[in-house]
């Protein structure tokens, strides 16, 4: 996004990246764009009219739910002509977004097969880009770290590491879904189901390819895997570990689980702490999960990365087309203010909804009040925050009395 967004700005950029080709993988489940973010960058880079062409406004469909399957928030679907009147957030895959802005940029522009070892500072040089291939390399006017959770770019800025968040579990899919599980694709709805209960999770959400996605996270060392006993990596091993973790679910939960027939992928989840910084270096800068990584909690992590490329770009720009008053650093050091500032926001409202709905004991019920005012203060001017959380404390604490 980033290098489409300065593309289109005139501004030329290299992309170095580490696989050998383009790979439109699935790398997870479908994505929500929301509208100040995702969809504002999307449009930002000219690709509105492609967007469409692959968003689905159905996939807007939510509803979470606990264990015995009390409905404690419901979004109905929306279109591409009225979305959700709650919250436009159409659903797009992975792949399918990962395809549309490889093939935004210039060819000439992806390096395709330079995995980045190490960034150095050295004293004939400066920055050194460090690659598998054997290949070094300096020279830049920037150096941006978009390199992810593990950012061998970060390591340059600062010694600090995510953490583990305590919470680990499995992703795995039901492919063909309409077919192969018709119970299951009729209860996710063309859109997701989010379960919280006892401390863990069971989420089911429709792709775009026909498939749905499955994830169960839970409290677990981190050194599960090696310690289980089992081949985690074993579909039928990790269906029988989970139906015992859920056996008190309702049965159209635990059918989600039955009703995979392809994959089993183990993912401790990692995080940096709500309001990590790094000290400031000239020439070089961090960008989505190098700079703050965070849990699946919130649903924010790709909107996030979007807007941290819409505000380097437009501080890249205002230098490039200004007077040169000010070297680039300055405002390098601008977008850092502004992208600390939204980041820690959104940190925080991960870790508030992950404490809210994982590690709050009775929860949902217990918490969905906290938890729906962190999603809808955001959508919603200051002003009106009082009068919200009034109207919905009240209309929780009516609504409990029948569930």
């Amino acid at each position: 996004m980033l290098a489409r967004l300065l593309h289109q700005a005139s501004i030329p950029s290299t992309i170095f990246e580490g696989e050998t080709s383009i790979n439109y993988r699935s790398q997870g489940g479908s994505l929500d764009l929301r509208k100040t973010t995702g969809l504002a960058a999307v449009k930002a880079a000219g690709l509105w009219e492609q967007f469409l062409e692959h968003a689905r406004y159905d996939g807007e469909s939510l509803l979470v739910t606990d264990k015995n399957l009390t409905t404690w928030m419901r979004r109905n679907p929306g279109t591409k002509d009225s979305h959700n009147s709650l919250q436009e957030a159409p659903e797009i895959d992975r792949a399918v977004l990962r395809k549309m802005l490889v093939e935004s940029v210039p060819a000439a522009s992806v390096k395709w097969g330079w995995k980045l070892v190490s960034v150095q500072e050295t004293a004939t040089s400066g920055l050194e880009l460090s690659f598998s291939n054997g290949e070094t390399l300096s020279g830049f006017d920037l150096i941006v770290g978009a390199d992810g959770a593990w950012s061998k770019t970060r390591m340059l800025l600062s010694p600090d590491k995510p953490h583990y968040s305590g919470l680990g579990g499995w992703t795995m899919s039901i492919s063909n879904a309409k077919d192969t599980a018709p119970e299951a694709y009729e209860f996710v709805n063309r859109g997701s189901v989010f379960c919280y209960s006892d401390g863990k999770s069971l989420n089911g959400q429709q792709m775009g390819d026909g498939s749905i996605n499955i994830s169960h996270w839970g409290p677990h060392r981190e050194d599960f895997t090696s310690q289980c006993g089992f081949d985690y990596e074993n579909l039928e091993a990790a269906r029988e570990y989970i139906l015992k973790e859920l056996d008190e679910w309702a049965p159209q939960l635990k059918n989600l689980i039955d009703s995979a027939n392809e994959g089993a992928v183990w993912r401790n989840l990692y995080e940096l702490p709500v309001g990590w910084i790094w000290p400031h270096k000239k020439g070089i800068t961090l960008l989505g999960d190098a700079a703050h990584v965070m849990t699946p909690f919130a649903g924010i992590g790709v909107n996030t990365a979007f807007y941290d490329a819409m505000e380097l770009t437009k501080q890249i720009v205002t230098f490039a087309h200004g007077e040169k008053s000010a070297d680039l650093d300055s405002y390098i050091v601008r977008y850092e203010n502004a992208m600390f500032e939204h980041a820690h926001r959104g940190q925080a409202l991960t870790e508030g909804s992950k404490k809210d709905m994982l590690l709050t004991p009775g929860a949902p019920r217990t918490t969905i009040e906290s938890w729906v005012l962190r999603h809808m203060k955001g959508e919603v001017p200051i002003w009106a925050h009082p009068f919200l959380t009034g109207l919905v404390y009240t209309a929780f604490w009516v609504y409990k009395w029948f569930v």
